[in-house]
Parts: C-alpha cells; sequence; structure tokens
C-alpha cells in the first residue's frame, strides 16, 4: 500500500501540495471517469481575512487531482462554505451538494486538506462515509488516498474524525477558559452599544458626540415619563436616531435612521446603560427539526441566571435602580404574557377588576366614547359565567374606589405609613446585616480552605484532591452568599423622602381632579397603591360590595348603593318632544338645564343623555322629524325632482346661485315656486356638466315601453332571466343614454316571454315556488303594487302586521284583498320615511307599470 508507484502521473511532483502520495494505486478508471470534488471551507470570515495561505492551499488541490488523473474538466470546486463553520446543524450548502452529487454517483474522489474540513461533526462525517462507501468514493487529503470499502481505511478515517471533533472540543474548552477569566476581570470585549466607545486603555468611555449622547439619555428620559415603549418610539417620528455599524465598509462608523419599538427594548433591556458588566446574558439553543436537521438560535437568560455581573464598571446613563424599574415596567407591558397595562380609557380600573361570581377578569365596555360599565365578557366567551354574575357601571366603583385612594394618601396617613415605613426599614437592615454577616463567614471558609490547600505538599495527591474539592466547595457557597446579598439590597429600594410624601399628599387630591391628567397616569397612580379590586355577590341586587385588595396585602371592602333606573320625569320629555324637532342634542341639553331640569337619577342634562332619553321615549330626531313648509322644499326632494345630484344643488347654494336657508336642526330649505324652478332649468341647461346628458330617470319609460325590473316582477322571474333574453336576441329592447334597457311590450311580447319560460327548465321550475297562488301576491308583486321597498313588507311579515305563509321553495304568499291593501296603506301613512320616499318618487313622475 505504501510502496513507491511506477506510473509516471503518480510520482511527486516538485512544489506538490500533498507531496508523496499514500495508496495513489487506490485510484480507478472508474474514479477518474467520475468528477473530482474540491472541498473548500474556512470557519468564519476572520479566517478568511487573516488566513489566507490556508484558503489558497485548498484551491491548490485542483491541480493535485488533476496530477492524479482527473482531466480539468471533470474537476468540480465547491466553494460555498467559505466562512460557515463545520459544527453540527450549522447550514452548509456547499455540504449539502457534496453529499447530493456523492448519492448520485456522479463523484469519484472528494479532496480535503484534512477531514475536519468535511464535518467537525462525527454525526455528519459518518454519514458521509457510510455514502461514499456506498458509492465507491475515495478520500483524499495530505496524508493519502482512503477507500471507505477497506476495513482498515475505514478505521482510519473514523478515528481522525473522532479526533477533530476533539480537538475542537479541547480548543472551545481552552478559549471558553480564557473569555471566562478576561470577563472575571470586566476585560472581555464586546461590540459596544450605542452611546459607548473604548478608549485608548480598552475602557468603557461615554461617546463624547453630544447628539449621540442626547439621543440615548432621551430614550430613558421619556420612558421614565410615558412608561411605554410605543410612546418613545412615537415621540422620535420627526427625529433621527443613531446606529453603530460592526460591519462592511461601514465598521465602526455611526449611521443615522429612525428609531424602532425593537431598538428601544433592547436599549431599556441592555444592563451595559447602567454601568453594569454582564457576561453569558445569552446562550445558543438547539432544537432537532422532524425532518433529522438542526436548528440554533441565540437565547437570552432571565437576570436572575446570568452567570457573572460586575456592578459600577463603567459610567452608566442610569442607575441599577432605574434599570430595574424600567425591566418591571416593560414585563408589566407585555399582554402575550397576560400583564394588563394602564390604557386609554376612562374606565380607571380596566385590567386590575374581577368578578366574584366567575372569577375571572372584568372587562370595560364603552359607548359612545365614553366609560359605560364592567362586563364578565370573557367568561361569556368561554361559557363560564355564572348566576352570580352582574355587569355594574364604571362610574359607580370608580368613584368609591378613587375616594379611598384619596383619603388613604391624605397626610394623616402618609404619616402613619411613614411610622411603619420606619418599622420596615428597620426590619429590612436587620436582613441586610444578616447577609453581610453570611457574606463574612464564607468568606472566611473560603480563605480558610485555601490555606489548607496551599499548606499541603503537592506530591501528596490524596491530601491535596480532598482540599482541593473541600476549597471549592467554600467558593462556591461564597458566591451564593454575594448573590444572597446582592438580591436583599435591590429587593427592597430606598423610601422616598418624608418631605416629598408629605408634599405630595396635598398635591394628588387636586392633580387627580385636574382636566390635563390623562386617564393613563390616574391609573397608573392607582395601581401603584391597589393591587386589584373584586365585585362580590350579594343577594341584594340594589347594593353593590366591593372588596379591595392592597399592594401591602390589606383589605378594604365598601358597600355601594347600585342607582336605579333613572325615570326621566314626564315635564321633561315633554320638553323635548315639543323641541326635538328642530333642536339638535346639544343645544336641547343647555336648555334643559336652564330650564332646571335633572335627568332621572338627579344629574345635569348632557348631549347624551338627551339621545338616551329620545330613544326611551320614540322621540325623532331633529333630522327625521317634520318636513318643509308648503312653499318649501329639501335639497333631496329638489335633486330628485330636477333629477340631478345633490352636491349639484349645494353647489348652488354655496355659490349664491340658489337661495336657501338653514334650520335649527342643520337642515336646507329652499324656497319653492315657478320662477325657482325655471331658474334652475336655465342653470342646468347652461352647464356643460348638467346639460350634456338628458336627464332620464332609470323608472320613466315612453308609452308601451317597460324596464327590466318591472317586466321581471310581472313574470315572477329574475331580472338576469330579462337580460339573458336580451344579450340571446329572443327580447327586443334598446338602451337609454343613462344606459338602463327599454323594452318595447304589448300582449305579444308577454305572450313570447311565456313561451320561454315553459320551454326553460329552469324557469319553469324556480317559477313554481315564485309565482302567487290564487288570491295571494308574492313580496315583489306587493312591492311593485304599493311602490315600497323589500325590506318594509318583510319588516310588516316578521312583526305580525301583515299575514302570509312560506311555500316549501322559501317564497312569501300574501294574502290580498282591499282590505289588506287599506291596512298597508295606513301602515304606510304612519311611517315619515315611507311617505318621503312616495312624495318624491310621485315629484319625479315614477309610477309602477
Amino acid at each position: 500500500m505504501n510502496e513507491p508507484m511506477n506510473e509516471p502521473m503518480n510520482e511527486p511532483m516538485s512544489g506538490s501540495l500533498i507531496g508523496a502520495m499514500n495508496g495513489a494505486g487506490k485510484i480507478t478508471a472508474s474514479h477518474r471517469a467520475r468528477n473530482a470534488l474540491v472541498y473548500v471551507r474556512q470557519s468564519t470570515a476572520g479566517q478568511l481575512r487573516r488566513h489566507t495561505e490556508s484558503t489558497a492551499r485548498q484551491y491548490g488541490l485542483a491541480a493535485e487531482a488533476q496530477r492524479l488523473g482527473w482531466p480539468e474538466s471533470a474537476i468540480v470546486v465547491l466553494d460555498a462554505d467559505l466562512g460557515v463553520s463545520g459544527r453540527y446543524g450549522a447550514v452548509r450548502e456547499g455540504f449539502t451538494d457534496l453529499v447530493s452529487r456523492v448519492c448520485l454517483g456522479e463523484v469519484g474522489a472528494i479532496f480535503g486538506l484534512e477531514v475536519s474540513r468535511l464535518a467537525r461533526s462525527s454525526a455528519e462525517f459518518t454519514r458521509l462515509l457510510e455514502l461514499a462507501k456506498l458509492t465507491g468514493t475515495l478520500l483524499i487529503d495530505t496524508d493519502g488516498v482512503y477507500d471507505i470499502a477497506d476495513v482498515n481505511d475505514r478505521m482510519l478515517l473514523g478515528l481522525k474524525g473522532t479526533m477533530s471533533e476533539a480537538e475542537l472540543h479541547l480548543l472551545a474548552g481552552r478559549l471558553h477558559g480564557a473569555k471566562l477569566a478576561a470577563a472575571g476581570r470586566g476585560d472581555l470585549r464586546f461590540p459596544l452599544p450605542i452611546g459607548y466607545l473604548f478608549d485608548e486603555d480598552g475602557q468603557y468611555l461615554i461617546d463624547p458626540d453630544e447628539e449621540v449622547r442626547a439621543a440615548v439619555a432621551d430614550i430613558f428620559g421619556c420612558f421614565a415619563q410615558t412608561g411605554s415603549a410605543y410612546k418613545v418610539v412615537g415621540e422620535f417620528t420627526d427625529r433621527r436616531f443613531p446606529l453603530r455599524a460592526f460591519g462592511g465598509a461601514w465598521a465602526g462608523q455611526v449611521r443615522w435612521g429612525r428609531l424602532s419599538h425593537a431598538r428601544v427594548c433592547d436599549i431599556l433591556a441592555n444592563p451595559c446603560y447602567a454601568g453594569t458588566y454582564v457576561y453569558g446574558r445569552t446562550f445558543q439553543e438547539y432544537k432537532v427539526t422532524p425532518d433529522g436537521g438542526v436548528r440554533s438560535a441565540r437565547r437570552y437568560r432571565p437576570r436572575d441566571q446570568w452567570p457573572l455581573v460586575i456592578h459600577d464598571h463603567h459610567e452608566g446613563y442610569i442607575s441599577w435602580q432605574q434599570f430595574l424599574a424600567n425591566e418591571a415596567k416593560l414585563k408589566a407591558n407585555r399582554t402575550r404574557r397576560g400583564a394588563r397595562p394602564a390604557r386609554e380609557g376612562g374606565a380607571l380600573l380596566q385590567g386590575i377588576i374581577f368578578c366574584g361570581g366567575c372569577g375571572i377578569r372584568m372587562a370595560p365596555a364603552y359607548r359612545h366614547g365614553r366609560s359605560g360599565s364592567y362586563q364578565c365578557a370573557e367568561a361569556r366567551r368561554e361559557a363560564k359565567a355564572t348566576e352570580a354574575c352582574r355587569g355594574i357601571a364604571t362610574a359607580v366603583v370608580d368613584d368609591a374606589v378613587s375616594e379611598l385612594v384619596l383619603a388613604a394618601i391624605a397626610p394623616k396617613q402618609i404619616k402613619l405609613a411613614l411610622k411603619a415605613a420606619d418599622e420596615v426599614s428597620r426590619r429590612h437592615t436587620r436582613t441586610h446585616r444578616s447577609a453581610e454577616l453570611a457574606l463574612e463567614r464564607a468568606q472566611y471558609e473560603a480563605d480558610r480552605a485555601e490555606r489548607a490547600f496551599m499548606q499541603v505538599e503537592p506530591e501528596n495527591r490524596l491530601v491535596a484532591r480532598t482540599l482541593e474539592k473541600r476549597w471549592e466547595t467554600k467558593l462556591a457557597a461564597l458566591g451564593e452568599a454575594e448573590a444572597a446579598l446582592v438580591t436583599a439590597r435591590d429587593a427592597k429600594p430606598e423610601p422616598p423622602e418624608r418631605g416629598r410624601l408629605l408634599a405630595l399628599a396635598t398635591d394628588v387630591p387636586a392633580l387627580w381632579d385636574s382636566p390635563d391628567i390623562a386617564h393613563r397616569d390616574r391609573k397608573r397612580l392607582l395601581r401603584t397603591l391597589i393591587a386589584d379590586v373584586t365585585i362580590i355577590p350579594t343577594a341584594d341586587e340594589e347594593v353593590v360590595q366591593v372588596g379591595v385588595r392592597w399592594q401591602t396585602g390589606a383589605t378594604d371592602r365598601l358597600s355601594i348603593d347600585r342607582p336605579g333606573p333613572g325615570r326621566n320625569s314626564p315635564q321633561a320629555l315633554e320638553f323635548i318632544r315639543a323641541r326635538s324637532a328642530t333642536t339638535r342634542d346639544a343645544e336641547l341639553a343647555t336648555q334643559l338645564n336652564a330650564a332646571g331640569f335633572t335627568t332621572g337619577r338627579g344629574r345635569a342634562w348632557d348631549e347624551l343623555a338627551v339621545h338616551r332619553a329620545r330613544n326611551a321615549a320614540g322621540i325623532l330626531a331633529p333630522w327625521s322629524a317634520g318636513a318643509c313648509s308648503d312653499a318649501e322644499i329639501t335639497i333631496a326632494e329638489l335633486s330628485a325632482k330636477l333629477g340631478i345630484a345633490r352636491s349639484a344643488v349645494y353647489d348652488w347654494v354655496k355659490t349664491g346661485k340658489l337661495e336657501a336657508h338653514q334650520t335649527q336642526a342643520g337642515r336646507w330649505h329652499v324656497n319653492w315656486d315657478h320662477s325657482v324652478e325655471a331658474r334652475c332649468r336655465e342653470l342646468i341647461a347652461t352647464s356643460v356638466r348638467l346639460g350634456a346628458v338628458k336627464r332620464t330617470k332609470p323608472g320613466l319609460c315612453n308609452d308601451g315601453e317597460i324596464t327590466v325590473a318591472d317586466l321581471s316582477i310581472r313574470l315572477g322571474i329574475t331580472a338576469n332571466a330579462v337580460l339573458g333574453w336580451i344579450h340571446n336576441g329572443k327580447l327586443d329592447a334598446h338602451r337609454t343614454t343613462t344606459g338602463h334597457w327599454r323594452i318595447g311590450f304589448d300582449e305579444s311580447v308577454e305572450a313570447r316571454c311565456r313561451e320561454l319560460i315553459a320551454t326553460s327548465v329552469r324557469l319553469a321550475s324556480d317559477r313554481g315556488g315564485a309565482a302567487a297562488c290564487q288570491g295571494a301576491l308574492t313580496i315583489r308583486q306587493l312591492m311593485a303594487k304599493l311602490d315600497i321597498g323589500r325590506g318594509t313588507v318583510l319588516g310588516w311579515l316578521y312583526a305580525d302586521k301583515l299575514t302570509g305563509h312560506q311555500t316549501p321553495a322559501g317564497v312569501w304568499h300574501i294574502p290580498f284583498d282591499q282590505a289588506v291593501e287599506a291596512t298597508c296603506r295606513e301602515l304606510i301613512a304612519a311611517s315619515p320615511g315611507l311617505v318621503r320616499r312616495q312624495r318624491t318618487q310621485q315629484a319625479n313622475g315614477r309610477g309602477a307599470v
């Protein structure tokens, strides 16, 4: 195997990359008839920049393949994995292409400087060897030629693959140990976030650029004021924000652009801005996919699992306590994880009020832009609502809880709270002291274990191993004591000054009632004191029991009288009825208050109260109550009479071409007589837009003509069927200038249509259910007879104002005679909307055929 070959082509050449080739005799004509793959890989982009010689040697393997007998056209270089690691799970396009070519039997040999270039994972390398064995593919590196079918070569390559993987583990362990040592001193460098730079000594330095510093500082200031990352993004809508590039042509330079929500969250969650050095915030997570692949992703560790934290490492933009406060705010804003942050709505207890019946959080239901009531909406959606679930007006419970909170922060209550805070502070100090003493004891034990280990003779390994293990145990206990002390200090920050608290107690009531304070700010203040509120079920529906749990754990119980239905006085309703036709709700509320009227609950009238009173009493609104006088006409009636759009009439009014006046209800009334009509006709005739097309209404026909809609109603078929006859030439019709079809109609045409229906299977079957029975009309026939809409007829049927029955095909049949017609006419006369519609249609001259 190792004897020199006699063929000239196998003699080592001067300057050959591989040198004396071991096992070159294993290369046969069959191998040379297939392709030779040269696999080129470097693990990182940095290696590509610095280790250029290794890359050049790998590309030089193409010449070695040609020296071993492969033609240049059969040599394929796979270099798609330059800068890609060979670890298991890394996505390598070049290696995937290599395996695919091997499976197809296209490869005679694979060239590489060493087997570790193919894969650093034993799983991937073993799989490649199996495929190479089945397809008769050789592996060639600097040590020789390997035939996988030969058990000795297979064992040798397996050993080299295992050694390559072990080598990677050892190298990674050494590098990781060096990183830990440097991180323990705070000297391990990371890419710094925007706002920081490295000085000449490698120390952290706040960016000397004032614009950069101001932009970063404003992020924290705006978040402290608004408490929302989205609000911070909104504040930076018209302002640019810096970003430092870490790669490419712009590496190290500051680029300016728009601030995104993700960047705000990253900045707020980065402890570097608090002057803290942290190592190990992220870790690599691997997951196996169903197809056997491996995917990796970077994940963030929770703060209590950070392996190395050094406080006061460098100058920060904020303090560590501010960082913890920002972290808590961000956590409270994550609604996907069950948090309920304060919103803009007027319901003060939104997110913290619960139902005592079902135990589920209650949601506010808003009406007309105002807070309405708290309801068990989620319980109803999940079918968990109980008989004890009750809705309650937001104003009832919000006012009671607000009074309780304002009473709690009175100066007298603040003084009592400060006394309790002093006791808590002393207790907290004792906790700190115990943690400090525990740390001193742990330090003493660790120092003692270290001295014992240092005094033992190095040759006495039996004793040294025991003492070393004891020392490591004491060091671990020391680390736990240090962490316990830090946790005890961070868990209970120092309370505010007494003077500030007492001054705040006098300012809060005034701020609470100020119209300049947003609902979100009131909710935040409420939540700093109250943990949650529960509506407790009671047998008495007139009384509401409210349980309040404070943040301290204390509880209070309130009993509130539930307000009644609030019946308005007849005098107030008569006042509204007399003025509702011409007065809007807002102005009517002012008049009611001036007249001394109050609502049924004793409150002042407003626009919403008037609206509700009108709806409850059935009083029409200004825009639907009353028409014009006999000498006046509305805009809608005028546009219908002239056959033009309303916008044209409004334009005449605005430009002074048509005299009109506006009522108190906001409706336009036009004085109407023959001279005004003649003036309008003249305006239409002189208008290019209005006079260019003859104004023909769709419903107006010449004598002896009928529309498509009227013919479909007359025959009891659909309008699409009539249009189909027209398009197929079975029915003569012509189109008007407005695009509507007109059909010449007489008895012969009707007979022809009846014949078409009888010979059509579909129309005959459909019409069987559409035609009315004897003495009855269909909905369409009744619509045509009374000139009303389909919805009106259905409304009468459903309200039992009109009797009828449905056929199996779903068609309504309505018994019809003179009495039924008289009833329908009465219903039309009692409906202002139907009267206006018929008046408009009569003005247009429209009638049924």
